[in-house]
């Protein structure tokens, strides 16, 4: 199957009341994970490639990858660039294939980052990508993405409904109370924001930091709105594990695939709970 947009894939979720999960990969064994997660729970998905996974495997590997797989596949399959920092990799990935794309102009002032998005939109609508923006400032460290507690600001509802309107995006990544890599504590999400944020704003909103949130909260966010949620630290502790365990239980073992080939069942089992607890499985 060709890779899909994120328009058309999450046009379905708020149309049937479901999120799709986007599952960071950096590897082979995180992309044959998340696509055979989907296939099993004919679930559609988004694998996204954040700053550190490109730099990791590059831009070429990654897209090969995900293509490889999403041909074979016979789920609906995006690739997506996950806090695009710039307009110009943007267009690197559009040009290597990516069918949606998101650009983090969150830092900027609230006139600048609707600009940006903007010129974005202009450039990836017509070449048929679906862009996603973001709009207040999700705490903590993803790769090189890094917003300190105290200067993470939760969305805005009128300045949401601006920018919508300004941009002409696909998508918005919302601020309500999520942060990036594992919790100290139990996150606290801000449900009435998110209420007021989807009477302003009819396109589907995004979910940034949802490893570690509780599964009641989850549930809550999707009834609120909530289409697209992003995962990505579970499945890097899920890889480190069953890594360990291997080393741990055979200290002599040098087959990278005897080591690295276990990870994929342990990084299935937490993609596909997630699949189902976001209700996308059987949605495919």
């Amino acid at each position: 199957m060709m890779l899909i947009t994120l328009k058309e894939m999450l046009g379905e979720a708020q149309k049937n009341g479901y999120a799709v999960g986007a599952f960071n990969t950096n590897n082979m064994e995180i992309v044959q994970a998340i696509v055979e997660s989907a296939e099993e729970e004919r679930a559609p998905v988004i694998l996204q490639a954040s700053q550190g996974g490109l730099k990791y495997a590059g831009i070429e590997y990654i897209t090969a990858m995900v293509k490889a797989a999403a041909k074979k596949a016979k789920v609906p399959v995006a690739l997506h660039l996950d806090h695009g920092t710039s307009f110009e990799q943007i267009m690197l990935c559009i040009r290597h294939g990516f069918s949606s794309v998101m650009i983090d102009g969150s830092k900027l002032p609230l006139e600048e980052n609707i600009a940006l998005t903007a010129k974005v939109v202009e450039a990836a609508g017509p070449v048929g990508v679906s862009v996603e923006g973001e709009l207040g400032k999700i705490g903590g460290t993803e790769d090189d993405i890094s917003v300190d507690e105290k200067d993470a600001l939760f969305t805005n509802p009128q300045e949401a409904q601006m920018f919508v309107e300004k941009t002409g995006v696909d998508a918005l990544a919302i601020a309500i109370g999520t942060a990036h890599g594992p919790y100290k504590g139990e996150p606290k999400l801000d449900f009435d924001r998110l209420e007021e944020i989807k009477k302003r704003v009819t396109i589907p909103l995004v979910l940034h930091g949802a490893s570690g949130v509780p599964n009641e909260s989850i549930c809550r966010a999707i009834e609120l709105g909530i289409c697209k949620i992003n995962i990505d630290t579970d499945i890097r502790q899920a890889f480190a594990r069953a890594v360990k365990q291997v080393i741990a239980e055979h200290p002599q073992e040098f087959d990278p695939r005897k080591i690295l080939g276990p990870t994929k069942v342990e990084m299935k089992e937490i993609i596909k709970t997630k699949m189902k607890l976001f209700r996308c499985s059987a949605k495919a």
